[in-house]
């Protein structure tokens, strides 16, 4: 992680899809005048801004709509100091829409409107190959590939582009039941995991590479498909990477969970802002689940993502230093 970036551009790039978010904020079915919060959020975003929190640079390239959400979509981003110069507002298809419901007190129902709307209309011609081959991380995840034939091709492209240019390549699973087959999922996916320097994976994701087992034979499976770095995300038992051969295992930072969305991006953009301040992995797991734990304690994706100086706040429940 010692390539440097030239001054003036990103040091981490993404690409994906950023939708509207109606989040109820109370508990029950939703119904006539029930309170609402509108948001944005997205995989890819969210670590463009857990990463721009923590000091770093980043840019996030992809599609909304031409319309209010799309706006509030992409001011919200350069409020939190991301850069959208790459970003592009679609005239011919509205901004995705998630609705959040808390069905419960403790259990969330969601809804997407994404299908054929801007964000799925991600194209290669939609990148700046330049940019990419100028930072010092690619980020992109499997949510995008299941979008649209298009939207694959721009992941595909993407990756290609950065390692030809020597640009570390980080690839988050993120595999959505939703979306495709776990069989479609491992064909497409397995074309962009070779090119990746560090793979993030929960093991019910790492299974669509390699058999089920141990966390760490499974981690160990994944380097031997490319990656030299591979990083589990275990959740409440906490999270484990094999690099360059040695095993690291970290346990979660324990709080109160009060809403789980987002946690696993906002561990992957700790691990990323630690690799880009030249961290050796353990560091980069530990801030990687100080940041998943910050997210989990707050309600929606991304708001919750701490900045440096709020880190300290949890540093008594981080048992595992």
């Amino acid at each position: 992680m010692s390539r440097p970036t030239p001054q003036g551009h990103p040091e981490l790039v993404t690409l994906g899809e950023v939708m509207a978010v109606a989040a109820a904020t109370s508990p029950g079915p939703l119904a006539t005048g029930a309170p609402l919060r509108l948001g944005w959020a997205g995989a890819e975003a969210t670590v463009a801004v857990g990463v721009s929190r923590l000091g770093h640079t980043s840019a996030w390239t992809g599609r909304v709509g031409e319309d209010a959400t799309g706006a509030m979509v992409l001011a919200g981003l350069r409020a939190e100091g991301v850069d959208v110069s790459g970003a592009r507002a679609d005239p011919t298809a509205p901004t995705g829409l998630m609705l959040r419901e808390r069905r419960t007190a403790d259990r969330l129902r969601v809804t997407y409107y994404r299908a054929g709307l801007a964000g799925s209309r991600l194209a290669p011609e939609d990148l700046d190959e330049a940019r990419i081959a100028r930072a010092r991380i690619l980020h992109v995840t499997g949510i995008t590939p299941a979008l649209s034939p298009t939207a694959r091709a721009a992941v595909e492209r993407a990756v290609t582009v950065a390692r030809a240019a020597g640009v570390t390549v980080s690839f988050d699973v993120n595999h959505r039941e939703r979306l495709w087959s776990r069989a479609e999922a491992a064909d497409a996916l397995g074309h962009v995991l070779p090119y990746a320097d560090i793979v993030f994976a929960g093991p019910e994701e790492a299974a669509l590479f390699v058999p089920e087992g141990e966390p760490e034979r499974m981690a160990r499976a994944l380097t031997r498909l490319g990656p030299a770095q591979a990083v589990l995300k275990l959740g409440a038992d906490g999270a484990l990477a094999v690099a360059d051969g040695a095993l690291h295992v970290r346990r979660a930072v324990p709080v109160t969970a009060v809403d789980p969305v987002g946690a696993g991006d906002a561990f992957v953009s700790g691990y990323l802002a630690a690799a880009l301040d030249g961290s050796p992995v353990p560091e980069r797991l530990r801030l990687a689940a100080l940041c998943g734990a910050f997210a989990v304690s707050v309600p929606g994706d991304w708001e919750g993502l701490p900045r440096r100086a709020e880190l300290g706040l949890l540093a008594a429940q981080d048992i595992s230093r």
